[in-house]
């Protein structure tokens, strides 16, 4: 599947908003494909599909995280987690993406996973850093991705952590075993 393709797929839906945050995943995953060594198509389609299930109800979700034996503990955790491992069953399901890079990318890209694949951190941190978003962090994030991709991981996974705590709220385990996972790997 092309881009294009798979953008008139992922537009269906998305809100207006949504979608051109998409497209920022997109041009920033592209990048960083780029400068990393990475797949380029793959980093499109992975950023193109990787909030394919942001607006479907959260019945829904609940009932596919359920049916489809994805991680149940999923579900004490903030519905914010769930569009991410749906997606990616939705993307296979619906738009016919059998990649599996592509979609364990889609999967993992809000709660992160210990020994992310390159793929997996490029749309991961295409999505935190892309030129839509600002926020406090952001910045030195953006900074960061263009001298060392673990280290622009680790302080993204820092700053979501500390968001979480302060508002507080519950903090999905894997995010946890991923910063783990990248501290050492940092330190190796």
């Amino acid at each position: 599947m092309n881009l294009d393709t798979a953008l008139k797929i992922v537009k269906e839906q998305l809100t207006e908003h949504r979608y051109q945050h998409t497209l920022g995943v997109v041009e920033t995953a592209v990048a960083l494909a780029e400068q990393y060594g990475a797949d380029k198509k793959k980093a499109e389609l992975a950023a193109a599909f990787h909030d394919y299930a942001k607006f479907r109800p959260k019945d829904e979700m609940r009932e596919i995280i359920i049916k489809q034996d994805m991680p149940q503990d999923l579900l004490n955790y903030n519905t914010e987690l769930w569009h991410a491992p749906v997606g990616a069953f939705l993307v296979e399901k619906e738009a016919g993406v059998t990649d599996v890079e592509i979609l364990d990318a889609i999967r993992y890209h809000t709660s992160g996973r210990p020994g992310m694949t390159l793929l997996d951190k490029i749309i991961y941190l295409a999505d935190y850093i892309e030129p839509g978003r600002n926020f406090p962090g952001v910045e030195e994030v953006r900074i960061l991705a263009k001298e060392d991709l673990n280290k622009a991981l680790i302080r993204s996974i820092q700053n979501t952590i500390i968001f979480l705590m302060k508002k507080n709220q519950p903090i999905y385990p894997d995010t946890f075993l991923t910063y783990n996972s990248l501290v050492t790997i940092k330190e190796d």
